[in-house]
């Protein structure tokens, strides 16, 4: 539950990759299982770590290293989705405590959580440049739960909304500077994502694997089906699909490993990776016919919980936007 936290603080002190591989392997049995690890690597113990006073971390990343307890993540809200820089949920200062009203939508570990990074609005009049990230410990008085969403896929998982009302946190629980909330966001989301592109290789080599033990077993005409050269073109686009998307995602997390910028890297291997799995999870049910239909076999449950892969921590769309933009401004360096 903490791969790439120093020992110090009670992690195992390990690089990104090897956290990276960890997911993949997690998610490949279950999906649900690698996400709710990731929320709690990437997106709640990350920004604490990397933005945190040392305060912050003894009290907020030691307890959460374990598996015991675990963190979520407060950006999203039911009105902005994509635009993570329109944040309705708002903070003032009031005398020794930030008072947080709004509410956050699509909270993965909401319900378990015992702690969340969450974003709010400190001044409207800078837009973006006016949003702070705090530490919001749970349960606390002015923070409730909406109800636990009812999911197509990482139902494991629980989904819920924050509702934030007068919600007093003390003054020293602000995360970084006044104002730094959409800078620690977005470069907790470009980690976050390299989470989400190994678990979508998990799914997407689980999706694989299922296919291949049916096809060797299942026989039509006289032979197994995996002799058959269309289920053979199917197996070897699956096999490209998960090579090639877990090599972009070892690749990001060796770019953050070395120091280097990673946001395209990771917004290509997220990209890649969930509709990677999306994708062999939609042929691994042709594969196995109706079988892949029923829950008998793991097969629909992979494609269930591939969707998700291409929405939660910027959709494709958004990952396609940032990998353009990225390389125009590459380009634009270079002329």
């Amino acid at each position: 539950m903490a791969v790439d936290v120093p020992e110090k603080y009670g992690g195992t002190g390990l690089d990104y990759l090897a956290y990276a591989i960890a997911i993949e392997e997690i998610s490949r049995g279950c999906a649900s299982c690698g996400v709710i690890m990731s929320v709690n690597n990437s997106l709640y113990l990350s920004p604490i770590m990397e933005f945190g006073n040392e305060e912050q971390k003894q009290k907020y990343i030691s307890p959460f290293v374990d598996g015991s307890r675990v963190g979520c993540f407060g950006l999203s809200e039911p009105g902005n989705g994509s635009d993570a820089g329109a944040a309705s949920t708002t903070a003032h200062l009031d005398g020794d405590h930030w008072v947080l009203n709004g509410t956050k939508a699509w909270i993965t570990n909401g319900y378990e959580s015992e702690a969340s990074v969450v974003f709010a609005t400190t001044d409207r009049n800078l837009k973006h440049k006016g949003i702070s990230a705090f530490i919001v410990p749970k349960p606390i008085d002015g923070l409730s739960l909406g109800k636990k969403e009812d999911k197509l896929g990482i139902r494991a998982t629980s989904t819920t909304y924050l509702i934030f009302e007068d919600c007093r946190i003390p003054k020293e629980n602000l995360l970084g500077e006044p104002g730094f909330g959409f800078k620690i966001a977005m470069t907790t989301l470009d980690a976050g994502r390299i989470g989400i592109a190994a678990q979508g290789v998990g799914i997407a080599q689980a999706a694989l694997d299922c296919a291949i033990d049916y096809a060797a077993k299942r026989e039509a005409f006289g032979a197994p089906i995996s002799k058959m050269q269309m289920i053979q073109s199917k197996l070897a686009d699956m096999e490209v699909k998960v090579q090639s998307s877990r090599l972009l995602t070892w690749q990001a997390a060796a770019f953050k490993d070395a120091g280097l910028n990673f946001t395209k890297e990771a917004a290509m291997a997220k990209l890649a990776a969930s509709e990677a799995a999306t994708f062999n999870a939609h042929q691994a049910i042709q594969v196995l016919g109706g079988m892949g239909y029923v829950t008998d076999m793991p097969a629909e449950r992979h494609y269930r919980d591939a969707r998700i892969t291409e929405i939660y921590e910027g959709t494709s769309e958004i990952q396609r936007l940032v990998i353009a933009g990225q390389l125009l401004k590459e380009f634009s360096q270079k002329v």
